[in-house]
C-alpha cells in the first residue's frame, strides 16, 4: 500500500483495523526476538547479534508507540515518530560504545550460535516484512514502523555475513564491523524520520517521505 493508499492522494494515517492487527503480530514476532538474540549473543560474544537484538526491542517498541497515537492529531503523531527516532539515534550510540570497548577484550565470537540465530531472526524478519508490505509507505508515524522492520531484514542478512566472516578469518573484525555498519543505518533511520516528522509538525499535515 503507497502513499495513495485510498485512491484520492491521501497519505495512509494507519486508520486500519487490518494494519492494526498486523501491528500487534510484529509486536509480538519483535519482542520474541529479542530475547533469543540478546541471550544468544551473550553466551555467544558477539556485538553483532546484540546489536540486532537492540533493533529487535527498537521494532517491538516502535510498533507499540505508533498503536497508541494511531488517530491523533498530526501533531501528536509526528512528536511520537521523533520519539521513535531519537530512540534509534540512542540504540546507534550504545551500539558504537559497546563495540568500541569490545575492541579492547580478547576472544573470537562463536560463529556456529551467531549461524544459527541468524537464521531463526531471518524467518522472523521476513515475516514481519510480509507483514506490513501493504502499509511501508505514510505519515511519519507509519513510515518509521517499515524503516524498523526493513532495518530488521538488513540487519539480519549482515549478520550471517559477520558469521560467515568470523569462521572464515577466525578473527573477531567482521563481526565489529558489522556492528559499526548497523548503527550506520540506525543513525540513517533516524535522520529520515525526523525529516518528515518535522516537516509533518511544521506544515501541520500528513507529508509523503521523501
Amino acid at each position: 500500500m503507497g502513499a495513495d493508499c485510498c485512491g484520492h492522494g491521501a497519505t495512509f494515517e494507519g486508520l486500519s483495523a487490518d494494519y492494526k492487527r498486523r501491528l500487534w503480530l510484529v509486536i509480538a514476532i519483535n519482542a520474541t526476538m529479542f530475547l533469543v538474540e540478546m541471550g544468544a549473543g551473550a553466551v555467544a560474544g558477539s556485538q553483532a547479534l546484540q546489536a540486532d537484538a537492540l533493533d529487535f526491542l527498537g521494532d517491538a517498541t516502535t510498533y507499540g508507540i505508533s498503536l497508541a497515537v494511531i488517530g491523533t492529531s498530526i501533531q501528536i503523531r509526528a512528536r511520537a515518530a521523533i520519539l521513535k527516532a531519537l530512540s534509534l539515534t540512542a540504540m546507534a550510540l550504545w551500539v558504537l560504545g559497546s563495540t568500541a570497548y569490545h575492541v579492547l577484550i580478547l576472544g573470537i565470537p562463536r560463529a556456529e550460535i551467531m549461524g544459527a540465530i541468524g537464521i531463526l531472526a531471518l524467518a522472523a524478519n521476513v515475516a514481519s516484512v510480509l507483514i506490513l508490505m501493504r502499509y511501508k509507505d505514510g505519515d511519519a508515524n507509519v513510515r518509521s514502523v517499515w524503516l524498523c522492520s526493513r532495518n530488521d531484514a538488513i540487519g539480519n542478512v549482515t549478520v550471517m555475513i559477520a558469521a560467515l566472516a568470523v569462521w572464515g578469518t577466525a578473527t573477531k573484525w567482521p563481526d565489529l564491523l558489522v556492528a559499526a555498519v548497523m548503527a550506520g543505518l540506525f543513525l540513517t533511520s533516524s535522520i529520515q524520520i525526523l525529516r518528515q516528522s518535522f516537516r509533518e509538525m511544521r506544515e501541520g499535515r500528513v507529508v509523503p517521505a521523501q
